[in-house]
This record gives structure tokens, C-alpha cells and sequence, in this order.
């Protein structure tokens, strides 16, 4: 379909709304999110054993990112009626009408393709297999049916992104290591406090929207209970991390502090009482949400920077697995 029919498609299909333009066909892709599985898989792809030529970890990662973005356009397709409802959403290229449902059906499933063929050829068909169940994963098994269907949407759903460092790590090695899974281990269980402190600010969305987020089945005081478990859980998975072959001293001491601070603030969102939260405007769940995205890449930011020291601190602090 050229362009020019899209956009009169898109313009027929929406009366009023404007025309598609490049940014919104990027958008389906889901770049905020794309940036943060680029970084993983490529943090993943570093710090295995043997290496790649940076040709192949080039079209390695390129191709995750396809992956992922393809993972991205075909959630906005199937996500398009709830997306209209939520503030957070309502002007995604679909809800907006600027995109037509399915083009982003068509491109999810191009890109999907592509991205899981060109990967096998390039490196190996365990990354490709890899890539192929995790497109999978978040677009039929969280989108069309843990999302609506579960308050633990985003524990099992979880698992979706934390797969591209193990899919990096394949790329290189042709399998999955322990460590491989501890970095897997290490963005599952950061997944539910992240998004659940958002929900404690963002709850009327998911109420609109008829999403059973945990805010919203079970109310925001057991959500503040989950959140402290949950980050709890999380401490010693990114602790053990620690100690695999691929950390050294930048993320022993990178570890150390952030998960000190994450579990103080988890512990201070659970002693918040409501009516304190809503006068302050949410302020210190907000506070831990913006502290758990620069959470996760801190610690593959580490990894990064004792895979590239290694030579002079002399490798892992312990590396005992």
C-alpha cells in the first residue's frame, strides 16, 4: 500500500483526523521501549564469552530491535480500543486515527518475520527462536490475553521484556547460561514495582480502560504490599548477578547501592497512607517510578563498564558461577 492510500485510508476510516506521517509509523514501533530492549540485548551481546565481529553484533541488534519493534505495533493493533480510553495512550497513531488498525497489524507481522529470519541467518536459530517466542509471548500470550484477564498481567507478562539479554547473549554463544538468566531474572522481577508504582498514580486509566491491574482488583494498598515484595525478591537476583563471570567491582558496588535505595523507597510506598498520598500528589511514588527506570540501567550499565575494565581490574569479583 503506498503512502498516499494509507493515509486516505487512515483519513476515511477517522474522519477529521490528520495524516500519518513518518513519526507516526515509528511510533507504532514503540521507540521508549525499543531503546531500553536495544540496551539489554546489547549489553547481553557484550559480556558473552568468545565475542562477535561488530558487523554481526551490529545486525544482531538491529534486527532485536525489529523484533521488538514489531512486538510494539502489533500490541498497538490489538490494543487500539483500550489505548482510546486511557489519557496515557489516547494519542497513539491507532486511538489517534492516524494509523489504520490494519497497517499496524500488516507492519507487526512483516517486521516480525524479518526480524526473526534475518537474525537466524545472521547469527544462530537458538536467538532467532529466542526472538520468535518472545514476539510471541507479548503479542498473543500478555496482549491479547494475560493484559485483560489478570491482575498478575505484568508479573507473567513481565517476562516479554526481560528475554533480549538472553536473546543478545545467544547471538554470540549459540545457548543460555546461568548468567544469561540472572539478567533475565534481574528485568522480570524489577517489572511489577516499576509498573505498579506507576498504576498507584495512573489508576483511574486502568479503571477507564476496564484493565484489572492490580490497583483495580485489589486496591492500592495491597499494591503498595506487592510493591515491597516484590523489590524485595528483586535484591538478591540482582545480588546473585554479582557474582557470575560477567560482573565485576562496578556492579558489586552499582548493585549494592541501588538496591538499598529501591527497597527504601518500596518501604516507604508501603507505609504511605492514602489520603497523605493524594495530598502530596503521589510525589513519592512518582519519586520511586522515575528511581526504577534508571534502576535497571544502571545495573546493564555496570555490566557494560566491567566487560570493558576487565583487563585492568583483573575480570569478576567472585565468579563463582
Amino acid at each position: 500500500m503506498s503512502d498516499f492510500t494509507a493515509q486516505s485510508s487512515a483519513a476515511q476510516a477517522f474522519p477529521g483526523a490528520p495524516e500519518a506521517g513518518f513519526g507516526d509509523y515509528v511510533a507504532l514501533l514503540k521507540p521508549r521501549v525499543m531503546s531500553l530492549v536495544v540496551f539489554t540485548a546489547l549489553v547481553g551481546l557484550l559480556v558473552a564469552p568468545g565475542g562477535t565481529s561488530p558487523m554481526v553484533g551490529f545486525t544482531a541488534i538491529l534486527f532485536i530491535a525489529l523484533g521488538a519493534g514489531a512486538s510494539g505495533a502489533l500490541n498497538m493493533w490489538y490494543d487500539a480500543d483500550v489505548d482510546a480510553v486511557m489519557k496515557r495512550t489516547a494519542r497513539r497513531p491507532v486511538p489517534a486515527g492516524k494509523v489504520e488498525p490494519r497497517e499496524a497489524l500488516t507492519l507487526g507481522l512483516w517486521l516480525s518475520a524479518l526480524s526473526v529470519v534475518m537474525l537466524g541467518l545472521a547469527t544462530n536459530w537458538v536467538a532467532a527462536g529466542l526472538l520468535a517466542f518472545t514476539i510471541f509471548f507479548y503479542a498473543v500470550v500478555y496482549t491479547m490475553w494475560l493484559k485483560r484477564a489478570t491482575p498478575q498481567n505484568i508479573v507473567i507478562g513481565g517476562a516479554a521484556g526481560a528475554f533480549p539479554p538472553v536473546i543478545g547473549w545467544a547471538a554470540v554463544t549459540g545457548d543460555v547460561s546461568i548468567a544469561s538468566v540472572l539478567m533475565f531474572g534481574l528485568i522480570f522481577m524489577w517489572t511489577p514495582p516499576h509498573f505498579w508504582a506507576l498504576a498507584l498514580f495512573m489508576k483511574s486509566d486502568y479503571h477507564e480502560a476496564k484493565i484489572p491491574m492490580l490497583t483495580v482488583t485489589h486496591g492500592r494498598a495491597e499494591t503498595r504490599r506487592q510493591i515491597l515484595i516484590y523489590t524485595v525478591l528483586l535484591a538478591p537476583v540482582a545480588l546473585a548477578l554479582a557474582v557470575t563471570s560477567v560482573a565485576g567491582p562496578a556492579y558489586m558496588a552499582t548493585a549494592l547501592v541501588l538496591n538499598a535505595i529501591f527497597l527504601k523507597g518500596a518501604w516507604d510506598i508501603w507505609r504511605r497512607d492514602e489520603l497523605a498520598a493524594e495530598a502530596d500528589g503521589y510525589a513519592v511514588e512518582k519519586r520511586v517510578f522515575k528511581f526504577s527506570l534508571i534502576y535497571l540501567f544502571l545495573h546493564f550499565g555496570a555490566l557494560l563498564v566491567d566487560a570493558l575494565m576487565a583487563p585492568i581490574w583483573g575480570g569478576p569479583v567472585l565468579g563463582l558461577i
